[in-house]
């Protein structure tokens, strides 16, 4: 099993730099409840019905309701910009149930995936690094299916590197993202799915909220 560490500790009460806090005031974002920072940038106009099972999931109610937000419609998609920071670093496991889009707009970062809607007892753990250097294999655009869990974390501008302006993105969900269709993942949850040596490595991306 690979062996991920952090490059950065989240430090949420620490002031960020002037070059990342120039970027959160200029795109107006805000802290996300799955760490980092976030701006919803287009909802569709354009609905459809829900193609979910009405459920309450985890996180239902640990974010506002949406105004005019109506269970058994969704709307065609939805877009944000996600910015990960050295005191804001890493985005805890979660899951959506529509498709995720990334685009990247500047920075490195990681993402771990965990299958868990793919077949067996043990689930597929899939790893790599979003980033400018194509030749080295990062990557510019990544596709999440819904129904897998993801995290995130920061990594140095440079190979082998020490700072970060952080990693910014964008997300377009389709159908169009709410929070009943978003869970968090537990750490129960987590050795369940990829059993307990690889748990042991990963449990430092639980968020806080996964209960």
């Amino acid at each position: 099993m690979a062996i991920f560490t952090p490059s950065f500790t989240p430090s949420p009460s620490s002031t960020e730099p002037a070059e990342i806090q120039q970027v959160i005031e200029s795109l107006h974002l805000v802290p996300h409840i799955e760490g980092g920072f976030f701006a919803e940038t287009d909802r569709a106009k354009e609905t459809l019905p829900s193609p979910f099972p009405a459920q309450v999931s985890s996180t239902s109610e640990l974010a506002p309701k949406r105004q005019g937000f109506d269970p058994a419609i969704r709307n065609a998609s939805t877009t944000i910009f996600y910015y990960l920071t050295p005191n804001g670093p890493q985005g805890g496991f979660h899951r959506n149930k529509g498709r995720t889009v990334h685009t990247l707009h500047k920075g490195r970062g990681r993402y771990v995936l965990i299958h868990a809607d793919e077949p067996g007892k043990e689930k597929r753990v899939e790893s790599y690094i979003v980033g400018p250097n194509v030749a080295e294999g990062e990557k510019l655009q990544w596709i999440v299916d819904g129904g897998k869990f993801k995290a995130s974390y920061l990594l140095p501008d440079e190979e082998n590197g020490m700072e970060s302006q952080g990693l910014l993105i964008s997300e377009t969900v389709v159908p169009g993202f709410e929070y009943c269709d978003h869970d968090f993942l537990s750490p129960a949850g987590l050795t369940e799915l990829i059993g307990p040596e690889q748990a042991e490595g990963l449990k430092w991306l639980l968020s806080p909220l996964g209960t």
